[in-house]
Protein backbone atom coordinates (compact mmCIF):
# COMPACT_ATOMS: atom_id res chain seq x y z
CA UNK A 1 0.00 0.00 0.00
CA UNK A 2 2.65 2.64 0.89
CA UNK A 3 5.28 3.87 -1.30
CA UNK A 4 8.29 1.77 -0.70
CA UNK A 5 11.43 2.37 0.35
CA UNK A 6 11.91 4.30 3.63
CA UNK A 7 9.61 6.81 4.53
CA UNK A 8 10.25 10.12 5.32
CA UNK A 9 8.92 13.10 7.08
CA UNK A 10 6.65 15.47 5.35
CA UNK A 11 4.34 18.61 5.50
CA UNK A 12 2.12 19.07 2.73
CA UNK A 13 0.40 22.19 4.06
CA UNK A 14 2.37 24.84 5.01
CA UNK A 15 1.28 28.84 4.44
CA UNK A 16 4.59 30.56 4.23
CA UNK A 17 4.97 34.18 3.79
CA UNK A 18 3.71 36.50 2.92
CA UNK A 19 0.35 34.62 3.76
CA UNK A 20 0.02 35.03 7.56
CA UNK A 21 2.12 32.21 8.86
CA UNK A 22 4.13 31.22 12.00
CA UNK A 23 7.69 31.99 9.73
CA UNK A 24 9.28 35.52 8.85
CA UNK A 25 10.15 34.32 5.32
CA UNK A 26 9.70 31.66 3.14
CA UNK A 27 13.19 30.47 3.62
CA UNK A 28 12.75 30.64 7.62
CA UNK A 29 9.99 27.58 6.62
CA UNK A 30 12.39 25.96 4.92
CA UNK A 31 15.38 26.04 7.13
CA UNK A 32 13.19 25.30 9.90
CA UNK A 33 11.89 22.06 8.80
CA UNK A 34 15.24 20.61 7.60
CA UNK A 35 16.47 21.62 11.42
CA UNK A 36 13.35 19.69 12.05
CA UNK A 37 14.09 17.04 10.14
CA UNK A 38 11.61 17.20 7.75
CA UNK A 39 12.17 16.34 3.85
CA UNK A 40 9.06 17.09 1.31
CA UNK A 41 7.62 20.06 2.27
CA UNK A 42 4.47 21.91 0.76
CA UNK A 43 3.06 25.42 0.41
CA UNK A 44 -0.66 25.97 0.44
CA UNK A 45 -0.92 29.98 0.04
CA UNK A 46 -3.51 32.00 -1.14
CA UNK A 47 -4.06 34.19 -4.00
CA UNK A 48 -0.27 34.47 -5.14
CA UNK A 49 2.41 31.97 -6.37
CA UNK A 50 4.95 34.80 -5.78
CA UNK A 51 7.02 33.28 -3.43
CA UNK A 52 6.91 29.44 -5.24
CA UNK A 53 10.61 30.29 -6.94
CA UNK A 54 12.37 31.60 -3.72
CA UNK A 55 10.83 28.10 -1.48
CA UNK A 56 12.01 26.13 -4.83
CA UNK A 57 15.19 27.46 -4.62
CA UNK A 58 15.43 27.49 -0.75
CA UNK A 59 14.31 23.54 -0.66
CA UNK A 60 16.77 22.68 -3.09
CA UNK A 61 19.39 24.40 -1.26
CA UNK A 62 18.87 22.43 2.21
CA UNK A 63 18.22 19.07 0.08
CA UNK A 64 14.36 19.13 0.62
CA UNK A 65 11.87 18.01 -1.85
CA UNK A 66 9.27 21.19 -2.85
CA UNK A 67 5.78 20.67 -3.25
CA UNK A 68 3.51 23.64 -4.69
CA UNK A 69 0.43 23.46 -3.89
CA UNK A 70 -2.74 26.57 -3.51
CA UNK A 71 -5.82 27.18 -1.12
CA UNK A 72 -9.36 28.63 -1.87
CA UNK A 73 -12.06 29.82 -0.05
CA UNK A 74 -15.46 29.30 -2.40
CA UNK A 75 -19.15 28.79 -1.89
CA UNK A 76 -20.73 25.37 -1.60
CA UNK A 77 -24.26 25.98 -3.37
CA UNK A 78 -26.26 22.57 -2.54
CA UNK A 79 -24.28 22.83 0.87
CA UNK A 80 -25.69 26.76 1.26
CA UNK A 81 -28.97 25.58 0.35
CA UNK A 82 -29.00 22.65 2.74
CA UNK A 83 -27.68 25.31 5.57
CA UNK A 84 -24.49 22.64 5.94
CA UNK A 85 -21.67 23.32 7.65
CA UNK A 86 -18.69 21.99 4.48
CA UNK A 87 -14.97 22.18 6.43
CA UNK A 88 -15.56 25.73 7.59
CA UNK A 89 -17.56 25.00 11.16
CA UNK A 90 -18.98 28.63 11.33
CA UNK A 91 -19.82 29.26 7.86
CA UNK A 92 -22.67 27.49 6.27
CA UNK A 93 -21.97 26.67 2.43
CA UNK A 94 -18.28 28.22 2.95
CA UNK A 95 -15.46 25.34 1.51
CA UNK A 96 -12.04 25.68 1.46
CA UNK A 97 -10.32 23.70 -1.24
CA UNK A 98 -6.69 22.84 -1.97
CA UNK A 99 -4.92 21.90 -4.96
CA UNK A 100 -1.77 19.87 -4.87
CA UNK A 101 1.25 19.43 -7.43
CA UNK A 102 0.87 22.30 -9.64
CA UNK A 103 3.96 21.88 -12.36
CA UNK A 104 5.03 25.67 -13.33
CA UNK A 105 3.67 27.48 -10.16
CA UNK A 106 5.83 30.89 -11.31
CA UNK A 107 3.99 30.55 -14.55
CA UNK A 108 0.60 29.85 -14.22
CA UNK A 109 -0.99 31.05 -17.28
CA UNK A 110 -2.93 33.74 -18.33
CA UNK A 111 -6.53 32.64 -17.44
CA UNK A 112 -4.92 31.74 -14.10
CA UNK A 113 -3.92 35.22 -13.18
CA UNK A 114 -6.75 36.69 -14.08
CA UNK A 115 -8.82 34.74 -11.73
CA UNK A 116 -6.36 34.98 -9.32
CA UNK A 117 -6.35 39.03 -9.67
CA UNK A 118 -9.69 38.86 -9.64
CA UNK A 119 -10.40 37.05 -6.49
CA UNK A 120 -7.47 39.20 -5.18
CA UNK A 121 -9.32 42.46 -5.75
CA UNK A 122 -12.26 41.44 -4.01
CA UNK A 123 -10.34 40.04 -0.93
CA UNK A 124 -8.79 43.67 -0.87
CA UNK A 125 -12.14 45.22 -0.82
CA UNK A 126 -12.78 43.66 2.27
CA UNK A 127 -10.30 43.78 4.09
CA UNK A 128 -9.58 48.02 3.01
CA UNK A 129 -12.88 48.02 4.55
CA UNK A 130 -12.30 45.36 7.81
CA UNK A 131 -8.92 47.85 8.54
CA UNK A 132 -11.33 51.16 8.63
CA UNK A 133 -14.03 49.80 10.96
CA UNK A 134 -11.87 48.57 13.30
CA UNK A 135 -9.73 51.76 13.26
CA UNK A 136 -12.64 53.74 13.85
CA UNK A 137 -13.91 50.74 16.48
CA UNK A 138 -10.25 51.98 18.34
CA UNK A 139 -11.10 55.74 18.23
CA UNK A 140 -14.31 55.54 19.73
CA UNK A 141 -12.95 53.19 22.72
CA UNK A 142 -10.71 56.20 22.97
CA UNK A 143 -7.16 55.68 20.86
CA UNK A 144 -6.35 56.39 17.40
CA UNK A 145 -4.65 54.83 15.67
CA UNK A 146 -2.66 55.58 12.03
CA UNK A 147 -3.15 52.07 10.58
CA UNK A 148 -4.31 51.66 7.20
CA UNK A 149 -4.65 48.79 4.84
CA UNK A 150 -1.13 50.02 3.06
CA UNK A 151 0.68 50.20 6.62
CA UNK A 152 -0.37 46.78 7.39
CA UNK A 153 0.98 45.36 3.50
CA UNK A 154 3.63 47.39 4.32
CA UNK A 155 4.24 45.87 7.43
CA UNK A 156 4.10 41.87 6.12
CA UNK A 157 6.21 42.89 2.95
CA UNK A 158 9.19 44.20 5.77
CA UNK A 159 8.64 41.04 7.57
CA UNK A 160 8.43 38.85 4.69
CA UNK A 161 11.06 40.34 2.42
CA UNK A 162 8.35 40.65 -0.65
CA UNK A 163 6.90 43.18 -2.85
CA UNK A 164 3.94 45.00 -2.53
CA UNK A 165 2.21 43.20 -5.20
CA UNK A 166 2.98 39.31 -3.68
CA UNK A 167 0.61 39.98 -0.24
CA UNK A 168 -2.93 39.12 -0.07
CA UNK A 169 -4.30 40.35 3.28
CA UNK A 170 -5.87 37.94 5.77
CA UNK A 171 -8.24 38.66 8.65
CA UNK A 172 -4.98 37.60 11.16
CA UNK A 173 -2.74 40.18 9.16
CA UNK A 174 -5.24 42.82 10.09
CA UNK A 175 -5.51 41.91 13.75
CA UNK A 176 -1.48 41.68 13.65
CA UNK A 177 -1.55 45.38 12.71
CA UNK A 178 -3.98 46.40 14.99
CA UNK A 179 -2.38 44.22 18.08
CA UNK A 180 0.84 46.36 17.43
CA UNK A 181 -0.49 49.50 17.33
CA UNK A 182 -1.98 48.80 20.53
CA UNK A 183 0.67 47.14 22.25
CA UNK A 184 3.07 50.42 20.85
CA UNK A 185 0.82 52.82 22.44
CA UNK A 186 -0.32 51.45 25.65
CA UNK A 187 1.93 50.13 28.43
CA UNK A 188 0.06 47.04 29.86
CA UNK A 189 -1.80 48.26 32.94
CA UNK A 190 -3.91 50.35 30.40
CA UNK A 191 -4.44 47.69 28.26
CA UNK A 192 -7.54 46.15 29.89
CA UNK A 193 -9.61 49.14 30.15
CA UNK A 194 -9.37 49.86 26.55
CA UNK A 195 -9.77 46.25 25.54
CA UNK A 196 -12.92 46.54 27.74
CA UNK A 197 -14.39 49.74 26.10
CA UNK A 198 -13.49 47.96 22.40
CA UNK A 199 -15.27 45.20 23.61
CA UNK A 200 -17.76 45.92 25.72
CA UNK A 201 -16.70 43.67 27.81
CA UNK A 202 -13.52 42.46 29.63
CA UNK A 203 -10.78 40.73 27.41
CA UNK A 204 -10.34 37.03 27.90
CA UNK A 205 -6.11 36.45 27.40
CA UNK A 206 -4.05 38.29 29.28
CA UNK A 207 -3.06 41.67 28.37
CA UNK A 208 0.14 40.99 27.16
CA UNK A 209 -0.32 37.97 25.09
CA UNK A 210 0.71 39.05 21.69
CA UNK A 211 -1.33 35.92 20.34
CA UNK A 212 -4.07 35.55 21.68
CA UNK A 213 -4.81 39.41 21.94
CA UNK A 214 -4.57 39.22 17.59
CA UNK A 215 -7.08 35.86 17.99
CA UNK A 216 -9.69 38.01 20.55
CA UNK A 217 -9.35 40.87 18.15
CA UNK A 218 -10.43 38.57 15.34
CA UNK A 219 -12.82 37.01 16.77
CA UNK A 220 -14.65 39.80 19.05
CA UNK A 221 -14.08 42.66 16.30
CA UNK A 222 -14.02 40.47 12.80
CA UNK A 223 -16.37 37.50 12.58
CA UNK A 224 -19.88 37.51 11.48
CA UNK A 225 -22.41 39.46 13.60
CA UNK A 226 -19.23 41.68 14.72
CA UNK A 227 -18.36 45.27 14.17
CA UNK A 228 -15.87 44.81 12.01
CA UNK A 229 -17.21 42.31 10.23
CA UNK A 230 -17.90 42.45 6.63
CA UNK A 231 -19.21 40.18 4.17
CA UNK A 232 -16.59 37.89 2.10
CA UNK A 233 -17.40 37.31 -1.98
CA UNK A 234 -15.99 33.65 -2.33
CA UNK A 235 -15.70 32.34 -5.66
CA UNK A 236 -18.48 29.16 -6.71
CA UNK A 237 -16.97 25.77 -5.66
CA UNK A 238 -16.96 24.64 -8.94
CA UNK A 239 -15.19 27.88 -10.18
CA UNK A 240 -12.47 27.10 -8.00
CA UNK A 241 -12.55 23.53 -8.53
CA UNK A 242 -12.01 24.26 -12.38
CA UNK A 243 -9.53 27.01 -11.69
CA UNK A 244 -7.35 24.64 -9.38
CA UNK A 245 -7.55 22.36 -12.27
CA UNK A 246 -6.37 24.80 -14.58
CA UNK A 247 -2.67 25.19 -12.82
CA UNK A 248 -2.17 21.57 -13.36
CA UNK A 249 -2.70 20.73 -9.81
CA UNK A 250 -4.85 18.15 -8.29
CA UNK A 251 -7.89 19.21 -6.53
CA UNK A 252 -7.90 17.94 -3.13
CA UNK A 253 -10.59 18.51 -0.10
CA UNK A 254 -9.44 20.14 3.24
CA UNK A 255 -11.49 18.03 5.87
CA UNK A 256 -11.64 19.05 9.53
CA UNK A 257 -13.32 16.14 10.83
CA UNK A 258 -13.80 16.38 14.62
CA UNK A 259 -11.75 19.51 14.98
CA UNK A 260 -15.20 20.86 14.73
CA UNK A 261 -17.52 19.50 17.25
CA UNK A 262 -20.31 18.39 16.08
CA UNK A 263 -18.06 17.63 12.89
CA UNK A 264 -19.55 19.30 9.93
CA UNK A 265 -22.73 18.33 8.45
CA UNK A 266 -20.82 17.92 4.57
CA UNK A 267 -18.28 15.59 6.45
CA UNK A 268 -20.08 13.29 8.49
CA UNK A 269 -19.93 10.35 8.34
CA UNK A 270 -16.73 10.00 6.02
CA UNK A 271 -19.22 7.62 3.59
CA UNK A 272 -21.62 10.51 2.75
CA UNK A 273 -18.31 12.46 2.63
CA UNK A 274 -16.51 10.37 -0.24
CA UNK A 275 -19.86 9.75 -2.27
CA UNK A 276 -19.89 13.92 -2.30
CA UNK A 277 -16.12 13.97 -3.07
CA UNK A 278 -17.19 11.47 -5.91
CA UNK A 279 -20.00 13.24 -6.89
CA UNK A 280 -17.30 16.16 -8.14
CA UNK A 281 -14.39 14.14 -8.99
CA UNK A 282 -12.25 15.07 -5.96
CA UNK A 283 -9.73 11.81 -5.46
CA UNK A 284 -7.56 12.97 -2.79
CA UNK A 285 -8.07 14.33 0.68
CA UNK A 286 -6.08 16.19 3.31
CA UNK A 287 -6.25 16.63 7.19
CA UNK A 288 -4.22 19.05 9.62
CA UNK A 289 -3.98 16.04 12.00
CA UNK A 290 -2.96 18.59 15.20
CA UNK A 291 -7.10 18.91 15.20
CA UNK A 292 -8.05 15.35 15.03
CA UNK A 293 -8.11 12.65 17.89
CA UNK A 294 -6.10 9.17 16.69
CA UNK A 295 -9.27 7.69 16.59
CA UNK A 296 -11.15 9.49 14.24
CA UNK A 297 -8.16 10.09 11.85
CA UNK A 298 -7.75 7.22 11.65
CA UNK A 299 -11.17 6.23 10.28
CA UNK A 300 -11.13 8.83 7.81
CA UNK A 301 -7.88 8.37 6.33
CA UNK A 302 -8.48 4.30 6.17
CA UNK A 303 -12.05 4.61 4.73
CA UNK A 304 -10.92 7.48 1.67
CA UNK A 305 -7.68 4.55 1.47
CA UNK A 306 -10.52 1.68 1.32
CA UNK A 307 -12.19 3.97 -1.48
CA UNK A 308 -9.18 4.69 -3.47
CA UNK A 309 -8.40 8.37 -2.29
CA UNK A 310 -4.99 9.20 -1.84
CA UNK A 311 -4.49 11.50 1.21
CA UNK A 312 -1.68 13.90 2.52
CA UNK A 313 -1.27 15.57 5.83
CA UNK A 314 0.21 18.92 6.99
CA UNK A 315 0.01 21.45 9.81
CA UNK A 316 -0.75 25.04 8.35
CA UNK A 317 1.27 27.10 10.40
CA UNK A 318 -1.00 30.04 9.84
CA UNK A 319 -0.94 31.20 13.26
CA UNK A 320 2.56 33.22 15.08
CA UNK A 321 3.01 29.55 16.98
CA UNK A 322 5.90 28.03 16.16
CA UNK A 323 4.39 24.20 16.23
CA UNK A 324 6.90 21.51 15.21
CA UNK A 325 6.41 20.91 11.58
CA UNK A 326 6.22 17.40 11.45
CA UNK A 327 2.56 16.83 11.94
CA UNK A 328 1.21 15.45 15.39
CA UNK A 329 -2.35 14.29 16.24
CA UNK A 330 -4.16 16.38 19.16
CA UNK A 331 -2.35 17.11 21.70
CA UNK A 332 0.52 16.01 20.74
CA UNK A 333 -0.47 12.21 20.30
CA UNK A 334 1.25 10.27 17.90
CA UNK A 335 -0.21 9.49 14.35
CA UNK A 336 -0.56 5.61 13.99
CA UNK A 337 1.87 4.00 11.41
CA UNK A 338 -0.72 2.61 9.52
CA UNK A 339 -1.81 6.45 8.58
CA UNK A 340 1.75 7.65 8.33
CA UNK A 341 2.32 5.03 5.54
CA UNK A 342 -0.95 5.95 4.17
CA UNK A 343 0.25 9.59 3.89
CA UNK A 344 3.62 9.17 2.86
CA UNK A 345 2.04 7.38 -0.18
CA UNK A 346 -0.15 10.48 -0.69
CA UNK A 347 2.93 12.66 -0.62
CA UNK A 348 4.44 10.58 -2.82
CA UNK A 349 1.77 10.53 -5.47
CA UNK A 350 1.74 14.36 -5.49
CA UNK A 351 5.37 15.01 -5.97
CA UNK A 352 4.62 12.51 -9.32
CA UNK A 353 2.16 14.22 -10.78
CA UNK A 354 3.83 17.43 -10.46
CA UNK A 355 6.99 15.89 -11.84
CA UNK A 356 4.94 14.15 -14.64
CA UNK A 357 3.17 17.42 -15.36
CA UNK A 358 6.41 19.20 -15.23
CA UNK A 359 7.40 17.08 -18.51
CA UNK A 360 4.03 17.78 -20.48
CA UNK A 361 2.99 14.30 -19.52
CA UNK A 362 -0.55 12.94 -18.58
CA UNK A 363 -0.12 13.24 -14.30
CA UNK A 364 -2.22 11.94 -11.92
CA UNK A 365 -5.28 13.62 -12.85
CA UNK A 366 -5.83 14.98 -16.15
CA UNK A 367 -7.00 19.12 -16.85
CA UNK A 368 -10.92 18.07 -16.05
CA UNK A 369 -9.75 15.98 -13.38
CA UNK A 370 -10.25 13.09 -14.90
CA UNK A 371 -7.73 10.14 -13.31
CA UNK A 372 -5.32 8.81 -15.83
CA UNK A 373 -6.76 5.65 -17.40
CA UNK A 374 -3.86 3.42 -18.30
CA UNK A 375 -4.59 1.39 -15.56
CA UNK A 376 -6.68 -1.61 -14.40
CA UNK A 377 -7.41 -0.33 -11.70
CA UNK A 378 -7.46 1.98 -8.91
CA UNK A 379 -5.01 0.23 -6.61
CA UNK A 380 -2.35 -0.08 -9.64
CA UNK A 381 -2.60 3.60 -10.11
CA UNK A 382 -2.18 4.45 -6.45
CA UNK A 383 0.67 2.07 -6.41
CA UNK A 384 2.76 3.42 -9.79
CA UNK A 385 2.35 7.48 -9.04
CA UNK A 386 3.80 5.80 -5.45
CA UNK A 387 6.38 4.64 -6.09
CA UNK A 388 7.42 7.04 -9.12
CA UNK A 389 6.92 9.57 -6.56
CA UNK A 390 9.16 7.64 -3.68
CA UNK A 391 11.98 7.75 -6.00
CA UNK A 392 12.28 11.47 -7.07
CA UNK A 393 11.70 12.38 -3.21
CA UNK A 394 14.42 9.76 -2.49
CA UNK A 395 16.73 11.38 -5.16
CA UNK A 396 16.26 14.82 -4.23
CA UNK A 397 16.59 14.59 -0.54
CA UNK A 398 19.71 12.24 -0.90
CA UNK A 399 22.34 14.56 -0.03
CA UNK A 400 19.94 15.29 3.01
CA UNK A 401 19.96 11.95 4.04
Amino acid sequence: MAATGPRLTFNTHLHVPPNFSAFTTVEDAVETSAREGVKVIGTSNFHSFGVSDRFDAAAREHGLKALFGLEFISVLDEAMQADMTVNDPDNPGRAYICGKGIPTPSDPGPEAVAFMAKAKAANEARHSRMVDLTRELYARAGLEVDVTYDSIVALVCERAAVPADWVVLQERHVALGFQEALFAALPTDQRPAFLERLYGQPARVAVDDVVGTQGELRSRLMKAGCPAFVDETPVPFEDAVDFIRGTGAIVVYPTVADGADPICGYEDPVEDLIERMGSHDIYGAELVPLRNTPECLDQYVRAWRDAGIFVTAGTEHNTLDRIPVDPTCLNGAPISERSRDIFWEGVCIVAAHQHLKQQGQPGYVDENGALDPGFPDSETRLRYFAELGAELIYEATRTAR
